[in-house]
């Protein structure tokens, strides 16, 4: 079984299926400086409390939007400068997305792991652009894609040497504007050894559902999330919002961070079962 490190300023985080879960979490989209400095302070202050590491995601430009009207970000520029800072005061380890290939290098120097969209999946130059910047990669499976079919996947990353991968997934089509979650594919997509991340938010989402931007469905989130747990995946993906219903973007598929420190517990509690991992040790972990 693979181990995929991902180094921070200040700790070494390993996703692995055997090994206790981590995170990925943070508002879908940069909406300012500030507001990207306090929730990566708050979020660090909910995973410091219940003892779970994790890496704060935003994204800079969000360019899989339904409409052209919709909010996309601060843009590259400043969406680094953020990602920096958060990185270098808080001593948080920074993940983003990016959309096309002369991306991957700027945004490489800044983050300590990248992200390609779903959408992206099966884009050949683009995976091993991604795969080819020098950081550990979070590859999602895309909606129209079967788990067996991430082995192909993975070989175009593996073909530019990288071998800290992680997969994810993020629910599959289902009809139009409906998405489900297999979960399945979560064991299927553990046999390429690479560490398995469920993306807990978008598989809720209900795609297109609103005319010009997405829906979703908040109440399923913690449901299907534990059930992923439940499988033994290495971490989970999840979008969280002060607000969410006042966000510019996904916001029907965010968690509040006020409901955040009880379900990061429950996870935590299921995860240690399944993994029969010692209370004793796993509190030490």
């Amino acid at each position: 079984m693979k181990i995929t490190k991902v180094i921070g300023p200040e700790q070494v985080i390993s996703f692995s299926n055997n090994s206790p879960i981590k995170f990925i979490a943070g508002p879908c989209a940069l909406e300012s400086y500030d507001f990207g400095l306090k929730t990566a302070e708050e979020l660090k202050k909910f995973f410091l409390e219940v003892g779970i590491e994790f890496i704060y995601k935003s994204s800079f430009d969000k360019a899989n939007r339904s409409s052209s009207t919709s909010f996309r970000g601060v843009g590259l520029d400043e969406g680094l400068r953020i990602l920096e800072t958060i990185r270098s005061e808080l001593n948080i380890p920074v993940l983003t997305d990016i959309h096309a290939m002369d991306q991957a290098e700027p945004v490489s120097e800044v983050v300590d792991m990248l992200q390609t969209p779903a959408f992206l999946c099966r884009q050949t130059d683009f995976i091993q652009k991604a795969a080819s910047a020098g950081k550990p990669l979070n590859i999602k499976k895309g909606q129209f894609l079967s788990p067996w079919d991430m082995k192909n996947v993975v070989a175009k990353a593996e073909e530019t040497g990288n071998r800290q991968i992680t997969l994810c997934e993020r629910g599959s089509s289902f009809g139009y504007g409906n998405l489900v979650s297999d979960m399945r594919s979560l064991s299927i997509m553990a046999e390429t050894g690479y560490p398995v991340i469920f993306d807990g938010t978008h598989s809720v989402q209900l795609p297109g559902a609103k005319g010009e931007s997405s829906g979703g469905q908040r109440e399923f989130v913690a449901l299907l999330t534990r059930a992923a747990v439940a499988t033994g995946v290495a971490g989970i993906f999840i979008e969280a919002h002060p607000e969410p219903d006042n966000a510019p973007c996904d916001g029907p598929n965010m968690l509040p961070f006020s409901f955040l420190p009880e379900f990061l517990r429950s996870l935590q509690s299921i995860d240690n079962v399944v993994k029969n991992i010692p209370e004793k040790a796993f509190k030490a972990i």
